[in-house]
């Protein structure tokens, strides 16, 4: 199994401004390429922020707008590169997380299942209608956004697949940030994976995020953790451990769905 190097995009979300939010993730992305990472990662909704009522604004179909200058960047500096943004899909809109690799070449998509209401996503968004897994370069990996962290069921579904990670871009708010540092332990050490949960950073709309981004090894251990500030945070992680861990405590073949599902 592949060791691999990626990067966090630990963003401060301008509100709706996709051309500011662009840049940075231009800077960085041209950044992680250069420290030798395979992947980064940014934030739920990276290019507008939750400026849902104006979603008509910034969002485009698949193959469009956005998702076209990811694939171009992730081609420009040679970096698969995910993060959920505004698709325009059937007349509505949804929170959509695109994986690029290296090519450019879309390699996944997955829109949320589970629609945050006190943040109003369940007014401006449609819910996604299945849950995506997909074999990348380094592994099979499960995808995720932010309030899906709370359904455990979603993530024993990906390991049941042989996922052996989930990419999970969030705007986790800092009033809750004890759930999201328990939670992201959890679903690791449950399903005894890596977890790669990039959360932004600052203030919008009256609301404080603050950070902690970080990736959780399969013991639930933070290979890299980030504070509450804006910041590029770089890690290396050996995907082999998963099988390491799942055979020394054999918690899949101890299962019994016979009784509980």
């Amino acid at each position: 199994m592949p060791t691999l190097r990626l990067s966090l995009g630990q963003m401060d979300i301008a509100l709706g401004d996709p051309e500011a939010n662009f840049e940075r993730t231009r800077e960085w992305t041209a950044e992680a390429s250069h420290n030798g990472s395979s992947l980064i990662v940014f934030p739920e909704l990276w290019s507008t922020g939750y400026d849902l009522e104006n979603w008509r604004m910034y969002a485009s179909p698949l193959g469009e707008g956005m998702f076209t200058h990811l694939s171009d960047l992730a081609h420009e500096f040679r970096i698969a590169i995910a993060g959920s943004i505004l698709e325009a899909r059937n007349g509505e809109a949804y929170n959509t997380l695109a994986l690029f690799d290296a090519d450019g070449n879309q390699r996944a998509v997955y829109r949320k299942l589970h629609l945050f209401r006190l943040m109003n996503e369940d007014q401006w968004l449609a819910p996604g209608e299945e849950s995506v897994t997909t074999e990348a370069d380094w592994g099979k990996t499960g995808l995720a956004i932010c309030y899906d962290l709370r359904f455990t069921e979603l993530f024993r579904k990906y390991a049941l697949a042989g996922s052996k990670m989930v990419i999970l871009p969030a705007e986790w708010p800092a009033r809750r940030s004890a759930h999201w540092q328990t939670l992201i332990r959890a679903r690791a050490i449950e399903n005894q994976m890596f977890v790669v949960a990039v959360n932004r950073v600052g203030e919008s709309n009256g609301e404080r995020f603050d950070g902690q981004s970080a990736v959780i090894d399969p013991w639930g251990e933070a290979v890299v953790e980030g504070g509450s500030g804006p910041a590029l945070l770089h890690a290396e992680i050996d995907l082999g451990m998963v099988d390491e861990v799942r055979k020394r405590i054999p918690v899949f073949e101890d299962r019994r769905p016979d009784i509980y599902g």
